[in-house]
């Protein structure tokens, strides 16, 4: 049975929203390639993640974001856990690795869910430096169909909204299909909602569903 997670009306409509989607590839440049030979989805050059031994690249969609992910220093990737369960994972545009939503909250959500805190950033090409905080990392990459919390440093412009073409015309992401335990993810996320579904099975993020001037968009 399939059911809408978060479904209940209320403050997490802007207490959390859907951040980005990640998307395992073995090589960022052949991937991108692939994804706008087969999708029309362009993407643009992200960076390198210092301490996780993995790099990106960002898939543009406005308030959200696809973002291509790959090992990029194997060594550093065995040090923690989202770098080894990357190298693990069986690469692929239509195999999502997970997800993370967006909060301005997050020292109250982290709280609320027993979650410890920690900072990230990274270098864009044009040499300004990314920053944000983030807090359930660890438990996203044992149960992939839960997001990862992340907040923004104050200021920064959000990566879903740099200027790209994509040759799909113009595209959003509609929503998530996920599978997994319906309890735990309503625990997770609160009273509120989502552009996700789920329903039972293996946990895992198992469609992303996007809408193209070229036509619907379906991976996974």
């Amino acid at each position: 049975m399939q059911r809408r997670a978060g479904f209940v009306s209320g403050g997490y409509a802007r207490r959390l929203e859907l951040d980005h989607v990640l998307i395992p590839v073995t090589n960022l440049s052949a991937g991108a390639q692939e994804l706008e030979a087969r999708f029309g989805l362009a993407s643009i050059e992200g960076g390198r993640h210092p301490g996780f031994g993995t790099a990106n690249r960002i898939v543009p969609l406005g308030d959200c974001y696809l973002e291509l992910v790959a090992v990029v220093d194997q060594a550093e990737a065995e040090q923690n856990p989202f770098g080894r369960r990357l190298a693990a994972a069986e690469p692929g545009l239509d195999r999502p690795l997970g997800w993370a939503v967006r909060t301005d909250r997050l020292d109250e959500e982290a709280a609320r869910l027993g979650l410890a805190v920690s900072s990230g950033s990274r270098a864009t090409p044009d040499g300004r430096t990314l920053r944000w905080r983030m807090a359930g990392l660890e438990e996203a990459v044992a149960e992939p169909f839960l997001p990862f919390l992340l907040q923004w440093e104050q200021g920064t412009e959000l990566p879903g909204r740099a200027r790209v073409e994509h040759p799909a015309g113009d595209v959003s992401l509609v929503g998530l299909e996920l599978e997994g335990d319906q309890d735990r993810l309503d625990a997770w996320l609160g009273a509120g909602r989502l552009p996700v579904t789920l329903r039972e099975g293996p946990p895992r993020v198992a469609t992303i569903v996007l809408t193209a001037t070229a036509g619907p968009i379906v991976l996974g």
